[in-house]
């Protein structure tokens, strides 16, 4: 008796065309088969107590496959990386979402249908009563299991089968349809509406507080996402709007009892879109707008804290996208404030170090010209100014003791110094600062990243 179906080889052997198959190969198949699982999990379990793991992961079954010199399976690699795109609804709105995999349509339907999988099912047995292994089908004793058949064959009796024997009689059960209960269809219904209710604070902070705190909510986790992907998306212009949107994504985050591992890829583009969209709000010298990047901006960066470990590839591609918007001098400047800000969120005084640092100096000559008074930009550019500065402030280590102060000469050789680095903007901000600690810290850096 072996613990593998011996039917389940047999429909193999069938499905490549063997139909003369002897018991004792079938016997010896289901052996070999048990043998080589039990010796592909042993070397998976190796896998996972070396990378100090309790569950199993489909990453360690391929690597103990290419250690065993077997070919690896395709298809169930959880940390396949991910494209974002962006698109453009009009003039000025970008979009970002994940990118599909394009496929030839026309490949797709002269391709052959995949033949209809065993039908699934379960039976109930006595193992063993006190002890004694009762004689039914489902335990028979070495003698009897020859001659015995566990389950019974032909068109009739399975209805897979039938359909890989190009039986007309068969049927095929439609798709189950993932159904909410009553209760849940109005508690999304109630909780959507309160968060969009501009006139009753205490409503939307009951939605929020439900939203954070409530266990139960996995089913509804999905249609949360779908909710703010379509309200991000279609209210640009609507500041409150967005604003909830990212106050129920950071709910949603909050909430210890939930899972959204796997929705963190479809949560990254609404927060993309509110931190370094082109056109948020009215867009007419209005400065409103900083608001909601300031807290799209955190929003990313507990994402990246919280999820990051689930996701290697997750900083380095939020990472790409602020510096190609930062480094864009098409892009407005709230834009730039947003993708200032969204770097120092991802990577904290590494990213900062590493990716502004080296192009302030460079962004500072965009800057001069709207910095002059009676300049209309003038109220955006002290906003990027500004975001450059908090940034910037990441490099300061709190250990250093303050200094009690400084000669005019050496003030006067580190303020040409940081002019020189950074430019007459940038550097010279950081020297009106009189701020030696910060001063010093922005050189340092600035000689590292070269």
């Amino acid at each position: 008796m072996t613990l593998w179906g011996q039917d389940t080889v047999k429909d193999v052997a069938e499905s490549v065309g063997i139909y003369n198959f002897n018991k004792e190969v079938n016997t010896s198949l289901c052996r070999d088969v048990e043998y080589r699982i039990s010796q592909v999990l042993q070397e998976a379990l190796k896998f996972m107590k070396h990378a100090r793991r309790t569950i199993l992961w489909s990453q360690d079954i391929s690597q103990a496959l290419r250690v065993l010199d077997i070919e690896p399976l395709y298809g169930y690699e959880s940390t396949r990386p991910l494209k974002y795109g962006q698109a453009s609804l009009g003039p000025g709105q970008p979009l970002y979402y994940v990118e599909d995999e394009e496929m030839d349509f026309e490949k797709l339907i002269n391709a052959p249908l995949p033949k209809v999988p065993r039908e699934m099912t379960f039976t109930a047995h006595w193992l063993a009563v006190e002890g004694v292994q009762p004689s039914i089908p489902q335990n028979p004793t070495s003698t009897e299991a020859r001659n015995l058949e566990l389950v019974p064959k032909g068109p009739n009796a399975n209805h897979a089968l039938a359909a890989m024997s190009g039986a007309d009689n068969t049927t095929t059960k439609p798709q189950v349809k993932h159904i909410l209960s009553k209760e849940l269809q109005l508690y999304f219904e109630k909780v959507c509406s309160s968060v969009l209710d501009e006139t009753q604070l205490e409503y939307r902070t009951a939605g929020l507080a439900s939203l954070k705190e409530d266990p139960g909510l996995h089913q509804l986790v999905p249609y949360f996402v779908q909710f703010v992907a379509e309200k991000v998306t279609h209210n640009l212009k609507d500041l409150f709007v967005l604003t909830q949107m990212m106050l129920v994504t950071d709910a949603l985050t909050r909430n210890e009892k939930l899972n959204l591992t796997p929705y963190v890829a479809s949560m990254v583009p609404p927060v993309l879109t509110c931190l370094i969209g082109r056109t948020l709000g009215t867009g007419i010298g209005a400065l409103d707008h900083y608001d909601l990047r300031d807290l799209a901006a955190a929003l990313l960066g507990h994402l990246c804290n919280r999820y990051a470990k689930y996701s290697h590839n997750l900083k380095p591609r939020l990472a790409r996208s602020c510096l190609k918007t930062f480094l864009d001098p098409k892009k407005p400047y709230g834009s730039h404030y947003g993708a200032i800000l969204g770097l120092k969120a991802v990577g904290g005084a590494e990213v900062v170090r590493q990716l502004i640092l080296p192009n302030i100096k460079v962004y500072g000559q965009l800057l001069e010209d709207d910095i002059q008074e009676g300049s209309v930009k003038k109220a955006e550019a002290e906003k990027v100014v500004t975001a450059i500065l908090i940034a910037l402030r990441t490099l300061v280590d709190d250990d250093i003791p303050m200094m009690n102060g400084h000669s005019e000469a050496s003030a006067a050789n580190m303020r040409a110094k940081l002019v020189e680095s950074l430019g007459e903007v940038i550097g010279g901000r950081i020297a009106d600062s009189g701020n030696t600690p910060f001063a010093k810290a922005v050189l340092e850096g600035n000689s590292a990243a070269l």
